[in-house]
């Protein structure tokens, strides 16, 4: 299988494993700036876009989580990192636990924000498959431009105005191409819970307490079933905390990396 070259930016520079964010669908590593920019001094911070979304190719690559994954794993061990903190935010969190489950000695860490480690229900992989064909017939995005509404909580629609005209042209500048892989990607997911109480290292869940796509019972699912989980709860933010409430995000991510360093 072609495993393509993903896009990947330094967005902080440091030493060390660094922070490995992976994006929400359907944007791509733009997206992760504010954190990036909240985040303590010395932490390493490189942001991925995946597989057919940002300036990452798909190369033939087969609609499929697992092969987003070994891309990362892939592309990250080509630029010569060893390890790293793996943190996804939506779309991103079931990539990052992919690489968990496939690479478990890549990841020293694991940030699952705003996502679930359970598969879609029969009606919203349903829903997915027709997004994928309603992009692809159309040959444009129109079918997802609706997302700013649902991915913002209501703080951000009464106080947050303008996160909205930015998600939507990150989202306009999605090709359908890659927006129809991943959502073939998305609904073919397994469950990975069993993964995530496998995994050893230390885990952090954060998720927006507006977050109505994944909301606070997905995470704690998360946090029963890992090991070493740490629940972080956002207040006044939805489904994209990292874009509502960047520091609080920040604070969470930071103390994951003290604790995959010192743990």
């Amino acid at each position: 299988m072609t495993r393509p070259h993903l896009a990947t930016t330094v967005l902080r520079d440091g030493a060390g494993p660094p922070l490995v964010l992976l994006h929400g669908f359907p944007l791509d590593l733009r997206m992760w700036r504010p954190v990036a920019e909240a985040l303590p001094a010395g932490i390493r911070v490189i942001g991925v876009d995946l597989p057919g979304q940002g300036h990452s190719d798909l190369d033939h690559l087969p609609p499929s989580l697992d092969a987003a994954a070994d891309a990362v794993h892939a592309t990250l061990r080509a630029q010569g990192e060893g390890n790293a903190v793996v943190v996804g935010l939506s779309m991103g969190g079931y990539v990052a636990l992919a690489l968990a489950e496939r690479h478990g000695d890549f990841v020293h860490g694991l940030g699952l924000v705003d996502t679930k480690a359970t598969a879609d229900t029969p009606e919203a992989r349903d829903n997915r498959r027709k997004i994928a064909r309603d992009v692809e017939d159309t040959q444009t995005v129109d079918a997802v431009r609706g997302m700013p509404a649902k991915l913002l909580g209501p703080t951000s629609e009464l106080e947050r105005r303008a996160l909205y005209p930015a998600v939507d042209h990150w989202i306009r500048s999605q090709s359908p191409t890659g927006v129809a892989w991943a959502q073939r990607a998305m609904a073919a997911r397994p469950d990975r819970t069993a993964a995530l109480a496998d995994f050893d290292g230390p885990v952090a869940v954060v998720v927006g307490a507006e977050d109505d796509i994944t909301p606070v019972d997905d995470a704690r699912h998360m946090v029963e079933a890992a090991r070493h989980g740490v629940l972080t709860v956002v207040p006044n933010a939805g489904h994209l905390t990292a874009l509502e409430e960047p520091a609080a995000v920040a604070k969470a991510l930071a103390d994951l990396h003290h604790r995959a360093a010192h743990g």
